[in-house]
């Protein structure tokens, strides 16, 4: 294997598997170790510039950085029950805990560049473009349907998750930088938006409609059958305020948990979600099926709906028939019938969550933006443009539905493809991440950050009690860690950003470190073929997914290889080297957003034409 080449920012990236997952690139193990030290608003600023809604996210995200956390693979490789760090929940404890941070926002650009951009729907997606636009000099409009801006964040995830002034303190902080909030108004075409002179249009509205289930029944009983997503909105709107006693929740997502979990508030004495696939695959987070059950709510699995039954109209059940998964030798699954007869279930309502889809009726489609066979805008992933340059998507818009996080990420890229474009400059030329590297050595054996490994299970959030939440849709059920237990969970990070960096020519080739290597990750071995290598390691190297770091040739034509998979960043190799060829150097990637840090010298920004009110 040729040497790896630690100068390629994606290397060390790519061993910080939570930021590495995020897709907003947050620097995890950094706001992390801030948690620690109790400097909680240096670690909500962190999070902030990554990720824009840390208060939002750290009680709503879906968490592709715990899946990734190298704990929980250690943990299991030691044959205990995997336990990521609680990364989302710490990110809330920032947010909870940082007190009065206005004054560390960005100001108002003081004069404006002469560009005009629009920003369709007031999600995270959008929030996000301006943001990053606004105090560049942009000036920056935002159209939202609404009264109020944060989109389906506000409107269709319930206050019990998420609490309105969380909502309103972080569109806030992003209105306040000279943003045009446009609330309660509604585009309508494309075309006429175009005809206003924007220099670019981003399009971040969302997937605004939720998926019908055309079955035996639908229309004669449609007063009590609902589409979730709609229905939800209209609990926020106060339109909705009591369901039946008996309500069945179609769908595996996390809209049907919210579906679910609302019915309950709003008097539903028997609430039970009835799901196509198996428990396992659906779609909702592994948590927000546990908080549905912990609620009382049963999740009935392998059952395909077949019929609304209703009595001249008035609902009064549904039936379903039991399947099965088989899989073919390509591994694609299929439901197969069981051979039993029907289930019926009886319901006074139901609400529909089957997935979501994107309407686009105000896109003319002859404005030239080109559309696929789905009727979804042709998006280039990289860029986010249209194949009309000046119109761009992202969030759901652009892909479907995700997450809040992958639209951040999505607003983020834009927000550099606008003022690359603008600029002159070739879009597709994206920016480099900004990269530091920092050795953490204060001794001979000492490290300024703390490296000794916690033993310690993942600490449970508490809840407000039951018997309250379930009477009030309002109340937060989450309460949320306090300092201490903050702290106590910040411990059992493994600080994956400090990174175990070789210099082979000062090895003398000892052994010390594989000796005391702990997760036997370190070998000192002849070179090889990467798949042959790694049979052979101290502890052979199975996940192909993580590279190995190997060393340039040492004195005995051997090479030091380690498995990044399992390593605990605990220093030890470091402290045991009596000729420090190991050092622990702290990698901090920050992704480049848009700004003079994403064009090339050659293409100034747009120059400030227009003093600002």
């Amino acid at each position: 294997m040729r040497a790896t080449d630690i100068r390629d920012p994606d290397y060390f990236h790519k061993v910080v598997d939570c930021q590495w997952a995020c897709p907003a690139h947050t620097p995890v193990p950094e706001y992390i170790r801030l948690i620690a030290a109790g400097r909680y608003a240096d670690a909500y600023m962190v999070n902030w510039k990554s990720n824009v809604f840390p208060g939002i996210l750290g009680r709503t995200c879906d968490r592709p950085c715990e899946p990734a956390c190298r704990r929980g693979r250690v943990e299991e490789n030691n044959g205990d029950k995997p336990e990521p760090v609680a990364i989302c929940r710490l990110k809330r404890v920032a947010a909870d805990l940082k007190g009065d941070v206005s004054e560390r926002m960005p100001l108002p650009a003081k004069a404006r560049n002469g560009k005009r951009v629009a920003c369709v729907g007031a999600g995270p997606a959008s929030l996000t473009v301006a943001r990053d636009l606004a105090p560049l000099g942009y000036a920056v409009t935002v159209f939202e349907a609404d009264a109020k801006g944060g989109g389906f964040m506000r409107t269709q995830v319930p206050r019990f998750r998420l609490p309105e002034p969380v909502i309103d303190e972080e569109v806030g902080y992003i209105l306040d930088l000279g943003v045009d909030f446009r609330g309660g108004t509604r585009i309508e075409s494309m075309k006429q938006l175009l005809t206003q002179g924007w220099d670019a249009v981003f399009v971040g509205s969302g997937a605004p409609r939720g998926r019908d289930l055309d079955i035996p029944g639908r229309a004669e009983a449609a007063a009590h059958i609902h589409i979730g997503i709609d229905w939800l909105a209209s609990v926020y709107f106060g339109h909705v305020t009591k369901v039946g006693k008996r309500v069945i929740v179609l769908g595996g997502g996390n809209t049907a948990m919210d579906c679910c979990r609302s019915s309950r508030r709003l008097g539903g004495d028997e609430v039970k979600v009835i799901v196509r696939s198996g428990f396992e695959e659906m779609k909702a987070s592994p948590w927000e099926k546990e908080d549905a059950m912990h609620e009382g709510i049963p999740i009935l699995d392998f059952r395909v709906p077949k019929a609304f039954i209703h009595d001249n109209g008035k609902l009064i059940g549904m039936t379903f028939e039991k399947v099965r998964a088989e899989y073919d030798a390509k591994g694609r699954r299929k439901l197969v019938p069981t051979g039993e007869g029907d289930e019926f279930h009886a319901c006074d309502e139901v609400l529909i969550a089957v997935g979501q889809e994107n309407a686009f009726p105000w896109i003319e489609r002859d404005c030239g933006i080109d559309f696929d066979e789905w009727g979804m805008p042709v998006v280039d992933t990289a860029t986010h443009q249209s194949s009309r340059p000046d119109v761009l998507f992202g969030g759901d818009a652009a892909f479907g539905p995700k997450n809040i996080i992958w639209a951040v990420a999505h607003g983020h890229e834009a927000a550099v493809s606008i003022d690359k474009m603008l600029s002159g400059e070739d879009t597709h030329v994206r920016p480099l991440p900004a990269v530091q590297v920092m050795s953490q050595k204060m001794g001979i054996h000492e490290w300024s950050y703390d490296n000794e490994v916690s033993l310690e299970e993942r600490r449970k959030v508490p809840w407000a009690p039951q018997e309250r939440t379930l009477k009030d849709i309002k109340l937060e059920v989450e309460l949320g860690f306090d300092a201490a237990t903050a702290y106590k969970e910040t411990q059992r990070c493994l600080n994956c950003d400090v990174q175990t960096v070789f210099a082979p020519k000062l090895c003398i080739e000892c052994d010390a470190c594989v000796d005391i290597c702990p997760v036997d990750c370190l070998t000192m071995t002849p070179n090889g073929e990467e798949a042959e290598l790694r049979t052979r390691l101290t502890a052979p190297a199975v996940n192909a997914t993580q590279a190995l770091y190997v060393s340039e040739a040492l004195a005995t034509a051997r090479v030091m290889v380690k498995d990044e998979d399992v390593c605990l960043h605990c220093g030890l190799c470091a402290e045991r080297c009596p000729t420090g060829a190991w050092d622990m150097q702290k990698y901090l990637l920050e992704t480049t957003k848009a700004g003079p840090a994403c064009r090339s010298k050659a293409a100034p920004a747009p120059a400030p034409v227009e003093a600002v009110a």
